[in-house]
């Protein structure tokens, strides 16, 4: 759907969205096509949409934030906007902080290069911080959804048996420990590069000569959360869609969805990742025409 998707949050039905996934314009130093705003006016910018999603948000409903950091004009230091983004979101406008999660793109390139490669005197900036917020504590989720493979250590730990014993730190780890519940429970970093570059969505702008949005997030972070707090059926939005991204992985897990962007060559581009809407993506607009 292309257009402000403030006006059409105002619009929404309150506690009717069971999950908003987004990844907003960064707070950087340099302007992007996509309209990204400084970090000093990134709050007064993100006010109205925090006021916004809350009201739209179910109780048992979550705001999932893909978030970088920025580095401060002309100094090696760094923006705090991210942080204090959090803080605007919990206390000004009632949201609880569920969890934070660090998304580390080890794919990143070394920048900014005048800190990281010309006089070395930093490391080069590979986290995204993602926060999981909700309207109250007890959002609807279950890491059941998001369980990945035993590391050969504990495969290993599995087949040879484990001695409960107190670790040095003194934490107890009890004989449940060797329990082959069949998957581990992720932690909260997130190992994701994001190095796509011939893909159906790629190749579909190329063709067709439409400019492709340039900050995409892979799939597999949408992914993560979509099947983490979300049920099949429930109604996912996407204030800032870009390629629609979240539409996409909303559509292939049986969720209904809202994807809203400004640029319209986004928008256009965005059809090539539905090949099975069969009439040019009208099966999307179906579904983002709320």
């Amino acid at each position: 759907m292309r257009g402000d998707s403030l006006p059409l949050l105002r619009r929404m039905r309150p506690n009717s969205v069971d999950l908003v996934m987004t990844s907003p314009p960064f707070g950087l130093v340099r302007k992007k096509d996509y309209g990204n705003v400084s970090a000093n006016e990134y709050l007064d910018r993100f006010r109205p949409f925090g006021e916004a999603i809350y009201r739209v948000l179910k109780d048992t409903g979550s705001l999932v934030l893909d978030i970088g950091g920025a580095w401060k004009p002309g100094t090696p230091t760094r923006s705090l906007y991210h942080f204090k983004l959090l803080v605007m979101l919990c206390e000004e406008y009632g949201f609880h902080l569920a969890q934070e999660f660090y998304w580390w793109n080890p794919s990143k390139l070394p920048t900014p290069a005048e800190w990281v490669t010309v006089r070395r005197i930093r490391v080069k900036d590979a986290i995204n911080t993602v926060w999981w917020l909700s309207k109250t504590p007890w959002p609807k989720a279950s890491n059941r959804r998001v369980l990945q493979p035993y590391s050969p250590n504990m495969e290993t730990l599995l087949a040879n048996g484990y001695k409960a014993k107190k670790r040095p730190s003194g934490h107890d780890i009890s004989d449940k420990f060797a329990i082959n519940n069949g998957a581990a429970i992720p932690p909260n970093l997130i190992a994701l590069p994001n190095t796509e570059s011939n893909g159906a969505y790629q190749r579909y702008c190329e063709e067709h000569g439409f400019t492709q949005q340039p900050a995409r997030y892979p799939a597999e972070l949408p992914e993560y959360f979509i099947r983490m707090l979300t049920d099949v059926g429930d109604l996912m939005v996407d204030p800032f869609g870009g390629s629609c991204v979240t539409g996409e992985v909303s559509e292939r897990l049986e969720r209904r969805w809202i994807c809203v962007e400004m640029i319209e060559d986004y928008l256009k581009g965005a059809v090539g990742r539905f090949p099975s809407s069969g009439t040019a993506g009208s099966k999307t607009a179906a579904k983002a025409n709320f």
